[in-house]
């Protein structure tokens, strides 16, 4: 009995000196969102840490673009009241401050520009600005529909959903050869070409693509030959206006 005892607490020293040294092997431990925790070892690298994906902001702001309006408003000093349109170059013209560039830009964020655009002239101006007129979402239907043109984007919009608001399919359309055009830079647009035909004979809506802003649909007459993935935007008149 006498020697069970030294051998207890001799196990209990070996027991307690090992949680110690895990405890000192784990602390950079990391938990992870679901609570789990997750270690982060000599193998994890800055670059796999910032890899993780990032949540996007929802509902994000409107941000201004070429030909927008907006209004601005100084409270204490109406003088400097006045109207600014976007021109083509993203710039506005501000009264005794000059040009200012803004496109891109959230009402927010052009309000603090403005802000301290006119620090020189005004001292802490109380200013507001509302966005008096701007380009509404559109997409455009083009070739063998009904009724070929510009239509608003009211909505969430499938491309099945377009071609029937341009009138829906004649009887020279070739309805599995149907070509999305989505501009992906100033200089590109990307196609996409889409069988509206088995689309809506097996029932697959699921295939149905969402419109974006500015999304061009062609109906094709004849089968079309192959189209790259990204064209140029100048070769766009080649598909929409073929005669000239």
């Amino acid at each position: 009995m006498r020697n069970r005892i030294p051998c207890c607490f001799v196990a209990m020293i070996f027991l307690v000196t090992a949680v110690y040294a895990h405890a000192a092997q784990g602390g950079s431990a990391a938990f992870t969102p679901d609570g789990r925790s997750a270690a982060s070892g000599p193998g994890t690298t800055t670059q796999e840490v910032a890899a993780s994906p990032e949540l996007h902001r929802r509902d994000p702001r409107y941000k201004l673009s070429r030909d927008d309006v907006i209004e601005l408003n100084f409270t204490l000093t109406p003088e400097f009241n006045q109207r600014g349109t976007v021109q083509p170059d993203g710039y506005i013209t501000l009264q005794g401050v000059g040009d200012l560039h803004v496109e891109g830009q959230t009402i927010p964020d052009v309000t603090q520009s403005i802000r301290a655009a006119y620090a020189k002239t005004l001292h802490s101006p109380i200013l507001t600005i509302r966005l008096v007129d701007f380009e509404k979402p559109y997409f455009i239907a083009g070739g063998e529909v009904g009724h070929p043109g510009k239509y608003d984007l009211r909505g969430d919009t499938t491309v099945v959903q377009a071609v029937a608001i341009a009138g829906g399919f004649i009887e020279s359309s070739k309805h599995s050869q149907v070509w999305l055009f989505r501009r992906v830079s100033n200089d590109w647009v990307e196609t996409q070409q889409l069988d509206l035909k088995k689309m809506l004979k097996t029932g697959a809506l699921g295939e149905d693509l969402h419109l974006r802003p500015g999304d061009m649909l062609y109906v094709p007459k004849n089968i079309f030959s192959k189209i790259k993935r990204f064209v140029p935007v100048s070769t766009l008149g080649t598909y929409f206006h073929p005669g000239i």
